[in-house]
């Protein structure tokens, strides 16, 4: 009887363990041929996949179905990947797989960065597994006793953990550029590692947790300023893009420079998307390199151990720190995460009910009008806002051009196939209103006030860069204060331009509104970015 279920098994399994690796081929970046990787990168992929094919196996009782149904998956994974890498530049991960149950709620982020092709494409390959497995061919437990098929279904997975533990066994090293280890190890392989290396302890060293246990004496409350700063979505100057944009349309972002203490342009942890990466950094004052795996999603694991910040640091100091987004809170699980990094209170899409939307998400106006009612409204202790703008998240594909827009927005008519352009703009249009009612309520309040503006990426605009050319992925930045020094000219700011890394931004605000010493976030500090 085991000899029935080998002649019916065998020649799935080798047939759909071959195609698996033909598979990979579609794959953008391609891996490399299986006779130049190392011998434990196909040890972990053929394991895993005698695993998973024998689970499936158990749960269908149909070789070829639940072959055709593994192959229809990891072929639906490749386009996922293939799509990510064009819109991102990095391919699908092991910590990416969370996002299926948050395309799932929130279809817009996702869905339509996939294509319409590739998901008719997938869908077609499902249902075609599905179709092969129940029409032309019949359960195993039909031939053979069910003993029989379990036993030889252990037989199975046993082969299967042998083989993917002397893969695990040799660990095949991994370096963390995604594209990088997905050409050297394979789709299945660097999924694998990645998972693994997700349980390697991290340890962080996050140089707020020096500023915290330096603290010195605190200020009188009084003293101390109302601090805003304000995560602009996909927000950078697109001027430098193409010049035929009108220079108006940053016109206070523009004025805010000129008056700042410090601007410039950041170089970010993210391209295009992956907003937390940026967050994070920003507000950790860690750098990417140093989190290992964590990199790609910080608040996946590492975050929720608690990490010190620059709002447990303000906390300390003896301010009420807030965070205000205008989306859900679990979104990335920040209503988990933003209290073990020291927030107060997380405002989120529940306190927007009826502002007003630009395009089909909360405008950045009545964003800056909640953040206004928050400054008018703050008791006697000083207020750290940290905003996380919502309007300029794509996909910009799926809105429509205005009447007007082009007029006013360009000098001259942008190339063909720049819509995406046009709609970005309308939106960073309003990010610069937004940006002037913060400094006018910043301005009018009794106490000190300081606002630190930056972009966590570039948009994602792939049809605008192929006409355009593709920017080098540096966002902007300002840090503006109400009682800001004067110039020579007699004019607000110092003019200071420098290039910084976002994880040292929130430092150098910090030393800017004198609320930490040279050492610790002046500009002498950091190499230049």
């Amino acid at each position: 009887m085991a000899e029935a279920f080998w002649w019916a098994v065998a020649p799935s399994v080798a047939l759909s363990a071959g195609l698996s690796l033909l598979l990979e081929r579609l794959l953008r970046p391609a891996p490399l041929a299986i006779w130049k990787r190392p011998v434990a990168a196909l040890a972990i992929h053929l394991g895993f996949w005698l695993l998973a094919l024998c689970f499936l196996l158990l749960l269908l009782h149909r070789p070829i179905f639940a072959a055709s149904a593994l192959l229809a998956g990891m072929l639906f994974v490749v386009l996922v990947s293939n799509a990510k890498y064009q819109a991102l530049r990095e391919p699908f991960i092991f910590q990416d797989f969370e996002y299926f149950s948050d395309a799932l709620k929130h279809p817009r982020l996702y869905l339509p960065f996939l294509g319409a092709g590739r998901a008719v494409l997938a869908v077609c390959a499902f249902a075609a597994a599905f179709w092969a497995g129940l029409t032309l061919e019949e359960s195993l437990l039909v031939a053979l006793p069910a003993a029989d098929f379990l036993s030889a279904s252990a037989l199975l997975a046993t082969l299967g953990l042998i083989v993917l533990g002397l893969g695990v066994w040799q660990r095949p090293a991994v370096s963390f550029d995604a594209a990088d280890d997905l050409r050297r190890l394979g789709l299945l392989t660097a999924l694998w590692r990645y998972g693994e290396e997700e349980h390697v302890p991290c340890t962080l060293a996050s140089p707020y947790v020096a500023y915290e246990r330096a603290l010195p004496a605190r200020p009188a409350a009084a003293e101390l300023a109302h601090l805003v700063v304000v995560q602009s979505e996909s927000f950078f100057d697109a001027r430098r893009l193409f010049a035929g944009v009108r220079r108006d349309v940053l016109r206070e972002f523009d004025a805010l420079q000129a008056a700042a203490v410090c601007h410039g342009q950041l170089e970010v942890a993210a391209w295009g998307a992956n907003t937390v990466r940026t967050e994070f950094a920003f507000l950790s004052g860690l750098a990417g390199e140093s989190l290992a795996v964590h990199r790609f999603n910080p608040y996946r694991c590492l975050a929720r151990q608690g990490v010190a910040t620059l709002a447990s640091y303000l906390r300390r100091c003896g301010y009420r720190t807030v965070c205000v987004h205008p989306f859900s809170a679990r979104f990335y699980a920040r209503h988990k995460v933003f209290p073990r990094l020291g927030f107060d209170e997380f405002i989120d899409i529940r306190r927007f009910a009826g502002a007003a939307r630009s395009g089909p998400y909360v405008g950045d106006v009545a964003l800056a009008e909640q953040v206004g009612e928050l400054l008018r409204h703050a008791s006697e202790q000083p207020l750290f806002v940290f905003v996380i703008s919502m309007e300029n998240h794509g996909p910009l594909h799926l809105e429509d051009l205005l009447p007007g827009d082009v007029e006013r927005l360009y000098s001259q008519p942008p190339p063909d196939r720049c819509d995406d352009l046009t709609i970005y703009l309308r939106h960073l249009a309003n990010a610069d209103r937004m940006a002037a009612m913060l400094r006018a309520e910043l301005a009018a309040s009794a106490r000190p006030g300081g606002l630190c503006w930056y972009g966590d990426h570039v948009p994602i605009m792939p049809e605008v860069y192929r006409a355009l050319g593709e920017p080098g992925g540096q966002t902007d930045y300002f840090i503006w204060r109400s009682d800001g020094p004067t110039r020579g000219d007699g004019q607000e700011g110092s003019g200071a331009r420098r290039a910084l890394k976002v994880e040292d931004l929130s430092r150098v605000f910090l030393h800017e509104m004198g609320l930490l010493g040279a050492a610790d976030g002046g500009p002498n500090s950091f190499a230049p970015g």
